[in-house]
């Protein structure tokens, strides 16, 4: 293991993220089996609410350590001493931070929207495209009115902005209080990984072989005339449309059009219905497969008013008459843990049931295994600020270069997996902290 950063294993190092969660639990098991300290968790609902006050995160510390006074549950004196130590500036460097995935709470996501309203106040300097920003969402007041619809997309435009407001106003007050303070996954590159149009073009400027991408004749697609248009201009028949900010295959659709009959087919997570006379889009959790023009135009159509990235449909190699590709975690520029991902259908998301394998037990050829690696390597160094990254890596049915298909600044949750005998979140741990020091104290 190549280390990059020799740190004092006692230092604070800050979370941010929803606690209690798969992730920041996870993170928090991996410290405690390392017999580090544990983290100090900033809630993103506290962040939220500290923007909106218009309070500072100087401010919002203090208050939490107020707050750690008054509990009596584990952990609170370590929380109070944390604070002090980071306030007081008695941290060599500055404290390391890590930023965690901003999903699966409802609250975080309304305040999100909220945020990202064309009449609330934020900064918007790491919008990746800001010309591509528009005002089509709803109000801050109307955003926090919403009330939770079990996988009901809201307004992932609106709440992108939100979420690079959120990231704007965190790196402006970390770089305020600990100037020499070290990002494991920089604010500036999450807001670039999380645009898949923006990130696309970076990884293609730096000579990352991605799908190629079909653009509009204006700035971008309107609706699906205008997908009709370039696909017919570009002879490609079948493409993947996918909303520009979603993970997890949500608000991903493979689209193809029969180039003699024009019949057309889209696979895809989302669900729409019409509720109380209004078209409504959710997270279906499983693939649907629609052949019907109106509802096939009508997912297009809401999808383009909220921002896509299309791109060509690259067939993916095989294994054992199913497509599969590759989640390749970088830590630190070494390529670990991976995840081959089987799956009878274009899309191999893991939470659709798609069947996980490791690269051994798959049977890839030693070539194969490291080609993934050095294509998803050399697409991290595309991102120099931050340490860990989870890439979806296609091999092409074809033969030649490996594409790169996604980068997730959150993609290292990774289920029984294991590198050198360490999870995800250990070796990230270990890598973080010096390896030496941590590895002696947990044989003690």
């Amino acid at each position: 293991m190549v280390m990059m950063w020799d740190r004092n294993v006692n230092e604070p190092f800050i979370l941010f993220g929803n606690p209690g969660n798969r992730r920041t639990t996870g993170l928090q098991e991996a410290r405690s089996r390392l017999k580090l300290p544990p983290a100090l968790e900033i809630s993103y609902m506290d962040v939220l609410r500290a923007i909106r006050e218009k309070h500072s995160l100087g401010e919002l510390m203090v208050r939490i350590s107020a707050q750690a006074a008054q509990d009596s549950v584990n952990g609170s004196v370590h929380v109070q001493e944390s604070i002090r130590q980071l306030l007081a500036g008695r941290v060599d460097n500055g404290p390391p931070l890590r930023l965690d995935a901003p999903g699966e709470n409802f609250q975080v996501e309304r305040e999100l929207i909220a945020l990202g309203a064309s009449d609330a106040e934020g900064d918007d300097s790491l919008l990746p495209w800001p010309e591509w920003a528009h005002d089509t969402g709803i109000l801050a007041a109307e955003a926090r009115r919403l009330q939770e619809q079990h996988g009901r997309i809201w307004h992932p435009a609106q709440w992108f902005r939100g979420y690079c407001r959120l990231l704007a106003w965190l790196r402006h007050e970390v770089e305020r209080l600990w100037p020499s303070s070290r990002w494991m996954n920089d604010p500036a590159e999450i807001a670039v990984m999380f645009d898949k149009r923006r990130c696309s073009a970076v990884l293609n400027q730096a000579d990352i072989r991605v799908p190629p991408v079909l653009t509009a004749s204006g700035a971008a697609f309107r609706d699906a005339v205008d997908l009709h248009t370039a696909m017919k201009e570009s002879g490609f028949h079948r493409v993947f449309v996918k909303i520009f900010c979603g993970s997890g295959a949500s608000g991903v659709m493979a689209y193809q059009v029969h180039p003699k009959t024009h019949a057309e087919l889209a696979v895809t997570t989302i669900g729409t219905e019409i509720i109380h006379g209004q078209r409504v889009y959710y997270n279906a959790g499983r693939l649907r497969r629609y052949t019907d023009k109106q509802d096939i135009h009508a997912i297009l159509n809401w999808l383009c008013v909220e921002g896509v990235h299309v791109e060509r449909w690259i067939p993916k190699a095989t294994l054992n008459g199913r497509v599969y590709d590759v989640r390749q975690l970088v830590c630190g520029s070494e390529a670990c843990h991976a995840v081959l991902r089987l799956s009878n259908s274009p899309i191999t998301n893991l939470h659709l049931r798609n069947e996980r394998l490791s690269l051994m037990d798959a049977g890839l050829s030693q070539s194969t295994v490291e080609s993934v690696q050095h294509t998803a390597k050399a697409a991290m160094r595309a991102f120099p600020a931050s340490m860990v990254a989870g890439l979806d890596v296609l091999v092409p049915a074809h033969g030649g270069r490996p594409y790169v298909l996604d980068v997730n600044p959150f993609g290292d949750l990774l289920y029984r997996v294991e590198h050198q005998g360490w999870n995800s979140y250990e070796w990230e741990m270990l890598y973080l902290a010096n390896k030496s020091a941590v590895l002696e104290r947990k044989d003690r």
